[in-house]
């Protein structure tokens, strides 16, 4: 049975620094590379036939580190449908400056429901709509193959698919939470339904 595997970056500057980073590029910290090594080693025994990644470094940089200590070389397909989340005009913003500007209560809404977008920035279900369609004509289409499948991507494009996978409603799905650097690994039936999860 195939495998998909889905990480979410290692730490980034701007989750060091609490910033909103969306669709801003910004690399690694040292915890970050850290965080890719270690999702590697809970990856042994897995050989991948394709990896997915999105347009933005931090998540290129964590596939990069994270097959380089597998010792793998699958073809990579980078995608700005994986992007993070776009978040508008709380780009570069620190959490708590967030909050200070436009109420704590508001800045939860933004953050937290799954259709409310912040300003000039995109909901988590505007983010679902470009990352599920991604899914199902390219990442669904290897599994359907029975290629091993890793994706190395971002808190919210990652919750998408998890969504989708784990049959979460759009209010169940808000509140779910993905550390950095954790893979999640499910085994994919023939009929594409989720067999087992870990992680």
């Amino acid at each position: 049975m195939p495998i998909l595997a889905l990480v979410r970056h290692g730490q980034s500057l701007w989750n060091l620094e609490n910033r909103f980073t969306g669709f801003v590029d910004v690399p690694l910290t040292e915890q970050g590379r850290n965080e890719a090594r270690k999702a590697a080693d809970a990856l042994q025994g897995v050989k991948f036939d394709v990896a997915y990644t999105s347009a933005l470094t931090r998540a290129q940089q964590t596939l990069a580190i994270l097959l380089e200590a597998l010792g793998q070389t699958p073809p990579v397909i980078r995608d700005a449908a994986l992007n993070e989340r776009h978040y508008g005009d709380l780009q570069g913003l620190n959490k708590a400056d967030a909050a200070k500007e436009f109420g704590e209560k508001q800045v939860h809404i933004w953050r937290r429901s799954f259709d409310v977008p912040p300003p000039n920035g995109e909901s988590l279900e505007m983010t679902a709509k470009r990352v599920l369609p991604f899914y199902d004509r390219s990442i669904a289409g290897d599994l359907r193959q029975g290629k091993n499948v890793l994706v190395v991507a971002h808190g919210n494009s990652n919750r998408s698919l998890v969504m989708r996978l784990d049959k979460l409603s759009g209010e169940t799905v808000v509140g779910l939470e993905l550390a950095t650097g954790v893979p999640l690994v499910y085994e994919i039936g023939a009929d594409g339904q989720v067999v087992s999860k870990r992680g």
